[in-house]
């Protein structure tokens, strides 16, 4: 089969971790083709999620490679073997890529701790509160996207009822609470339906109130998607140009001090339902 001309972000990583592993082992691209069988330009295609691998063949090159990681390995030939299509792929053509990629992040994430401070997460947007922000986006969107983006958006929220979700760990800043895209009405709606979403068990929503003055990561908005294992860990950022993934060790770490840091001035779970509530009643 020639080349992906586009491969996931999902797809990358698989090949970024394996071209990690190789080079650890101080191994050329020429010995590891040796390995497989195949031209030497496979393994660099590989490496950049541009070629499918069999789990076979990551096993086959983690044993060479002199990695005993059990646990990454097969985390690692579990994504070899993802075939099926999600959801998102019914997208693909409508929307740019990343924001495929950001539910497929979320999809196989088996934790998300999120952190924003003046939009609220996707994850528990209502469909009138989505498409107001959508609509303000400059240059500003055809109708038709606009519609694509919220049926996206809406759809991503399907990972909250999977049989097995992960755990949704939501810090919002109290000026996200008070932005009321789309007017009193979306914004009553959009608070009460938060209050509903934080009635599930594996739904934490904290909230960081005015009074709590300065704090790290005040000026960004942080997904932090835990992986099969930690070393599959991903961070992602959004940007006005679209999301950045980010999952090297030292910057991982970082993100997870800086939630942490946003967490503990966070009011607490129930606290945060009583400021909600102040607010919907101010509306």
């Amino acid at each position: 089969m020639p080349p992906r001309s586009t491969p996931t972000e999902r797809q990358r990583r698989l090949g970024a971790e394996l071209r990690k592993m190789r080079a650890a082992a101080g191994i050329t691209t020429e010995f590891a083709a040796r390995l497989l069988g195949v031209p030497r330009t496979n393994v660099p295609n590989m490496e950049s999620g541009r070629s499918g691998i069999s789990p076979d063949r990551v096993r086959t090159l983690a044993a060479n490679y002199g990695c005993a990681d059990k646990p990454l390995v097969d985390a690692l030939a579990g994504m070899a073997a993802e075939r099926e299509k999600g959801w998102w792929e019914t997208y693909r053509g409508q929307l740019p890529a990343g924001f495929l990629d950001i539910a497929e992040l979320e999809w196989r994430a088996r934790k998300l701790r999120i952190a924003l401070t003046v939009h609220l997460p996707g994850l528990i947007q209502t469909e009138d509160h989505a498409r107001a922000v959508f609509e303000q986006v400059i240059p500003r969107l055809p109708a038709t996207d606009v519609d694509a983006r919220v049926a996206h958006r809406t759809d991503r929220q399907q990972v909250l009822d999977k049989a097995e979700p992960p755990h949704l760990d939501l810090i919002m800043h109290e000026a996200a609470l008070r932005m009321g895209f789309g007017g009193p009405d979306v914004a009553r709606r959009q608070l009460e339906s938060i209050l509903e979403v934080s009635d599930r068990s594996h739904v934490s929503v904290r909230v960081i109130p005015f009074k709590a003055g300065g704090f790290p990561g005040a000026g960004q908005s942080v997904v932090y998607a835990s992986g099969e294992v930690s070393q599959l860990d991903t961070v992602e950022l959004d940007s006005t140009h679209g999301p950045e993934f980010v999952h090297s060790g030292r910057e991982l770490g970082k993100y997870r001090a800086q939630l942490d840091a946003m967490a503990a001035v966070a009011l607490t779970r129930a606290a945060s339902r009583d400021l909600i509530r102040t607010l919907v009643a101010d509306l």
